[in-house]
């Protein structure tokens, strides 16, 4: 039989979470409890907040005396991130739910977020439509509209918690069965203008046996493959798209963060890392671009993406950057570089045609890199001709191979 675990401020939601414990018993699941708030429970959970405490090193008591509500918040989240996924490798549930206000999601999810892809992860919250990305970060937490404030029972609430209860009794209880024939998995990272080199690499790999995982360059996309990489979950990258240091560099609204391009590396895992879409950096609609870029040059993707040519200035910087964090590299490392341009708008005819400043970039990172760390290979195309893209590819796999532990004869 499954469990699902009902993870809340049980504290000052009880009789909400009652509700749920008895709606999903009733469709014959069991019920793992764990209280994620400050102060005594309505009942008693199967897991106490003084457990949740202990495992960030905190004591409950101390905590609920400060009265200090962000505190108390940070601290229980903080356990949440560490209790959670021990209780589900010790087998105590096989799919979590909870229900709150912004503080039981912040709670909650820290703890969601630190399960494996796949577990189902379901958060009912009236943050939901709002921006979620501080509550899934990286993860596959579904976030489920609360619709009303989760504070008492009343004929929405019900209906909407009923409904979260089924759901999730749905993904624990119709599991697919994983494939017999698990390819090995390559991370590859695309854009609206990388998109034919990614796919002619994609289908080349394919062909070769590999499972190709496609992600797009817009932040939380580069995020979600460090992520992956992090978690053991990759056997080689195909980083074609690296745009995202654009957007942390200059200040557009796709950026991954200042360790982008970090995991490969530290994990060991082949790589090959190119510059595509260097060209670029990302905002909204145009109206939406910062008054100090106005006078860039600005290129209206579609209504809702502005994009803005970087400058020589900026691709020195990128070099240097990109040079530095493969440099850090402890696995087979290949930067691959598109001679005659980055991106679909940075070929001849098109506004991003920028010669001086990609060739700025490409004399920056081969100024800069460690070329015993790091191997270079210069391709005389553009980014997007399949020639390159299968270069990429076929270099990837001789890396992987290569990295494979050697049969050895007894």
């Amino acid at each position: 039989m499954k469990t699902i675990a009902i993870a809340g401020t049980f504290d000052s939601k009880g009789a909400e979470f009652l509700y749920v414990k008895s709606v999903i018993e009733s469709l014959g699941l069991n019920t793992f409890t764990i209280h994620s708030g400050v102060f005594e429970p309505m009942f008693t959970p199967d897991v106490s907040n003084t457990e949740v405490g202990e495992a960030a090193g905190l004591d409950i008591v101390e905590i609920a005396a400060r009265k200090d509500r962000a505190a108390g918040t940070e601290a229980l989240a903080k356990g949440m991130e560490r209790i959670v996924p021990q209780l589900y490798a010790e087998g105590k549930f096989d799919g979590i739910l909870s229900f709150g206000g912004t503080g039981g999601t912040s709670i909650v999810t820290a703890g969601m977020r630190a399960l494996p892809i796949g577990v189902p992860k379901l958060m009912v919250s009236t943050v939901a439509s709002g921006n979620t990305a501080p509550y899934v970060g990286t993860s596959d937490i579904i976030m489920f509209p609360s619709i009303v404030d989760v504070a008492g029972l009343n004929s929405f609430s019900t209906k909407i918690f009923t409904n979260a209860v089924h759901a999730m009794a749905g993904m624990v209880q119709f599991e697919s069965e994983p494939p017999r024939d698990k390819k090995p998995l390559i991370a590859a990272t695309m854009f609206g203008v990388t998109t034919p080199c990614v796919t002619y690499a994609r289908e080349f790999l394919e062909e070769q046996g590999y499972e190709v995982l496609v992600f797009h360059a817009t932040g939380t996309g580069g995020q979600t493959m460090e992520s992956l990489i992090e978690g053991g979950f990759i056997d080689g990258v195909l980083d074609l798209t690296t745009t995202e240091w654009c957007d942390e560099l200059v200040g557009g609204v796709l950026a991954a963060g200042p360790n982008r391009l970090e995991a490969a590396g530290r994990c060991k895992v082949p790589q090959v890392v190119s510059t595509g879409a260097l060209d670029m950096v990302n905002f909204g609609p145009y109206d939406s671009v910062p008054e100090v870029f106005k006078d860039r040059n600005l290129y209206k993707h579609n209504p809702s993406v502005t994009l803005m040519r970087t400058t020589v200035e900026e691709n020195r910087q990128l070099g240097e950057i990109i040079a530095e964090k493969l440099n850090q590299a402890q696995g087979p490392t290949v930067l691959i570089l598109p001679l005659k341009g980055v991106s679909m708008l940075d070929v001849e005819g098109e506004p991003f045609r920028g010669i001086e400043e990609d060739e700025v970039l490409f004399n920056t990172l081969k100024q800069n890199i460690d070329r015993q760390a790091v191997e270079l290979i210069e391709v005389d195309t553009d980014i997007n001709d399949q020639a390159f893209a299968v270069a990429a590819a076929k270099k990837l796999v001789e890396m992987i191979r290569q990295n494979q532990p050697q049969n050895t004869m007894n």
